[in-house]
């Protein structure tokens, strides 16, 4: 299994967190209170779920059941046959949990803890030999008590990296060096890393802190390469995670990291595509295009797809009607991303494929070259500085250009923004010398319909005003309004119009010689 899509162990520093003294007398607020103070003063209620956070944090932590940790002996300083044994009292120090959000509060624990970690990831990366069997569960275990935990539910204000325990970089590291150990045995480790721990681990690429999921992909991703049995078992519960994610909660920080570790996984699909893995592509994958916050991992996504058609280019017109049927229509940020997904698919597909989506894909072009909003429009014409893409559009002129050729000639004439009509002119230039012959007829063409739109547009004008010129003349002997009394479905049959309901206009106008004109006019006015 290759590691790809930038999945590499990249080093983070967690700094020390924030102090805080407790609180005053004067802070200690009854729950009426806080809802009355909440009301009128904004800060109040972000202060009040910072607390809320830390309370919630600080939950795991138990200082006065635990003891001081002892200082123990170097691991380099003693024999070979105690170090083992050393390793595992220094592993079962580690698996104590402290409270970082108090400053003063066990200090000397707190730096044996931190010395301990770091001591134990340079024996595991500089000693040959450093994992033994026996160490296998108790790393699982410390593992699990440092970095398993319920995450806070986010309060939407801006994420505080300091609100994290220091050591937690520290546990993460230790357990890459462990799984990437030229030591490291599967057939072992399987004992302990196991379907509960994996979901443990996917739990928390909820996290708020971007160095905690991109730590968390890594891990999976070592997890995901070194354990057979569990692949599929990961694979489905990413798709769950996903489902869930666009469907139902429509919140989720860690997609961008999970579809990072999937573009590596897709890379690594034995052809031809299993069954299984179209209907990720189509029920999973493409679905993640609907929520609104796509430009949060919206690279890694096309990534994928792309990876998909280059895998099995047959998947293209599926792709494609995909991504027609959740194009947006409000959100031109959006609209922009998918146009940027489109133009990284042409580049890779091939022609026999390109033509079965030659109608809707410029239909869509069309109406993106035609929006008002300039860097929508701009996009979709760098389309045509594509050689590739220039490339497919000549080899099938005849079918692209009467689809492109009525917006670009309109939008060269009406369009607001220069730089557009600048890029359409370049475009029509293109086509003409794709293929001259077919630009004359659909110039000629293009004109007809508009001499026809126009005529049609004059009759329309002056309909309306021979309509705003008609006068009627009720019978003097009945009220003009004891009509609108009378119920609809007696005008259902047809009826005598009384003498003298008759259209008052110009002798010369042309409702004069339309009786039958008249008379709709006159059954339209009185049913209405």
């Amino acid at each position: 299994m290759t590691d790809k899509g930038g999945i590499g162990a990249q080093q983070y520093q967690i700094p020390p967190p924030k102090t805080q003294g407790a609180a005053t007398g004067g802070q200690q607020l009854s729950a009426t209170a806080t809802q009355f103070v909440d009301k009128i003063d904004p800060f109040s209620k972000r202060g009040t779920s910072k607390r809320r956070r830390r309370l919630v944090n600080s939950s795991r932590y138990h200082p006065d059941s635990e003891p001081e940790l002892a200082q123990l002996p170097l691991i380099k300083d003693s024999s070979s046959a105690e170090q083992s044994a050393l390793v595992i009292q220094k592993l079962q120090q580690c698996q104590k949990i402290f409270d970082f959000y108090d400053p003063v509060a066990q200090l000397k624990s707190k730096e044996i803890k931190r010395a301990a970690l770091n001591e134990l990831i340079d024996h595991i990366t500089t000693v040959k030999g450093a994992i033994t069997e026996s160490i296998y569960p108790e790393v699982i275990k410390m593992v699990s008590k440092n970095i398993f935990r319920v995450l806070p539910p986010s309060d939407n204000s801006e994420f505080d990296p300091e609100e994290d325990e220091p050591t937690l970089e520290l546990v993460y590291e230790l357990f890459l060096r462990f799984l990437e150990s030229p030591d490291f045995q599967a057939a072992v480790g399987k004992k302990y890393i196991d379907q509960r721990f994996v979901l443990n681990l996917l739990d928390l690429f909820d996290s708020e802190d971007p160095r905690e999921r991109d730590f968390l992909k890594t891990v999976l991703h070592r997890i995901y390469g070194k354990f057979l049995g569990l692949r599929a078992f990961i694979r489905k519960q990413i798709n769950n995670m996903f489902l869930s994610f666009v469907f139902e909660t429509d919140s989720f920080n860690g997609v961008g990291e999970l579809l990072e570790i999937l573009g590596s996984i897709i890379n690594g699909f034995a052809l031809p595509l299993k069954q299984e893995h179209k209907v990720f592509l189509v029920k999973v994958l493409l679905p993640l295009h609907k929520p609104r916050c796509l430009s949060l991992y919206h690279a890694q996504l096309a990534y994928c797809v792309v990876q998909f058609i280059e895998k099995d280019s047959t998947l293209t017109p599926q792709v494609f009607d995909a991504l027609l049927k959740f194009w947006p229509r409000t959100c031109s940020a959006k609209e922009v991303m998918f146009l940027g997904e489109v133009e990284e698919i042409l580049d890779i597909i091939e022609p026999e494929q390109f033509k079965k989506i030659i109608e809707p894909l410029f239909k869509q072009l069309a109406k993106c070259v035609s929006s008002p909003h300039f860097q929508v429009a701009e996009r979709a014409l760098y389309f045509w500085n594509n050689e590739y893409i220039l490339s497919l559009i000549e080899e099938n002129s005849s079918q692209v250009m009467p689809i492109m050729f009525p917006a670009l000639y309109r939008i060269s004439k009406e369009h607001w923004n220069q730089t557009i009509v600048a890029l359409v002119y370049n475009v029509l230039k293109t086509f003409m010398e794709m293929n001259g012959k077919l630009f004359d007829e659909l110039t000629a063409n293009y004109k007809l319909e508009r001499q026809k739109e126009k005529r049609k547009e004059k009759e329309r004008e002056d309909l309306w005003k021979r309509l705003a010129a008609v006068e009627l003349n009720p019978p003097k002997d009945r009220d003009p309004h004891i009509l609108s009394k009378t119920p609809l479905t007696n005008f259902t049959a047809k009826r005598e119009l009384p003498a003298g309901y008759g259209l008052i206009a110009p002798a010369n106008s042309v409702i004069d010689k339309s009786p039958n004109f008249s008379k709709r006019w006159i059954n339209f006015h009185y049913c209405s």
